[in-house]
């Protein structure tokens, strides 16, 4: 396992950029979004002055990010984003927070209470120019991801210790209504960030517990790894081969005993795994 910084308030979002072979990520209450190579060096930073969580790809040059108001499109060479559209921005309660393109190239993207206390938040989904409500209320909306044949999306709201699965058609379109695909509430484990994995197996961080967990495809529990991070919040794949695994994390509302226990926490884990990823879909706007 290797660990690499800068520590991160509230790590989130990473995403493997297949192009330029970079991990991107964010620290979502600084509003900054980080990025290195896969040896955690080449560090290089943005700042969009607003809470930031999730992104995209584009082009080599370009990320589609979710911020606190809108969906921006930001130029990684000069540094200048425009708004792409607004998302909430007339809420000052609510913030972004999980989010991935799916296979068609769309956003899908939760909001969430800044405090993270009530259910104001929802689900959505950005397709070329439309903007579509999905789910709400939602509290905290997580663990967005793809099945490797395009036609199942998971999502889960972390404070109902749920994670959903949700049947798409070939044009990437939800069939129906989502259903239990996971429930934690007996072990009362919070689920975050996740991913799929090219055998169509789901990694899920879950706050508070100090792991990270695969689950088949049926939903049964297949692997467990322990963390000395407790807050792991979000995985991605990447790597040249696409079998290491990326890990944020979080130091936020840690008290400094804790922190002595897990010198860690908001740093980013990179493990090295015998099983390959999914490369991340580009985003279409």
């Amino acid at each position: 396992m290797r660990i690499f910084g800068p520590r991160c308030t509230l790590g989130e979002g990473p995403l493997w950029h297949p192009g330029q072979q970079r991990l991107y990520w964010f620290d979502i209450p600084e509003g900054h979004l980080h990025a290195c190579n896969a040896q955690g060096g080449q560090n290089h930073m943005w700042e969009f002055g607003e809470p930031a969580s999730a992104a995209g790809w584009l082009d080599d040059d370009r990320l589609l990010v979710a911020t606190a108001s809108g969906l921006q499109e930001l130029n990684m060479i000069t540094g200048h984003w425009d708004e792409v559209i607004s998302l909430e921005a007339d809420n000052a309660i609510t913030r972004s927070n999980d989010g991935r393109i799916g296979p068609d190239g769309s956003f899908w993207i939760g909001t969430m209470a800044r405090d993270g206390s009530s259910r104001q938040g929802a689900y959505y989904r950005y397709h070329q120019g439309q903007l579509d409500c999905l789910a709400k209320p939602i509290s905290i909306p997580n663990a967005t991801c793809f099945s490797p044949d395009g036609r199942t999306a998971y999502l889960a709201d972390t404070a109902q210790n749920l994670i959903w699965r949700w049947s798409l058609d070939e044009s990437g379109n939800p069939i129906g209504d989502k259903e239990v695909h996971i429930n934690l509430k007996a072990d009362r484990f919070n689920p975050d960030g996740a991913v799929c994995d090219a055998e169509g197996y789901l990694w899920n961080a879950q706050w508070g517990a100090w792991r990270i967990v695969r689950y088949a495809p049926d939903g049964s529990e297949d692997r467990v790894i322990e963390l000395p991070v407790s807050q792991p919040t979000c995985p991605a794949f990447g790597g040249a081969d696409l079998k290491t695994l990326f890990i944020t994390s979080a130091c936020d509302g840690l008290s400094e005993k804790e922190m002595e226990k897990q010198p860690d926490a908001g740093m980013t884990l990179a493990i090295d795994l015998d099983v390959e990823g999914l490369p991340e879909h580009r985003a279409l706007i």
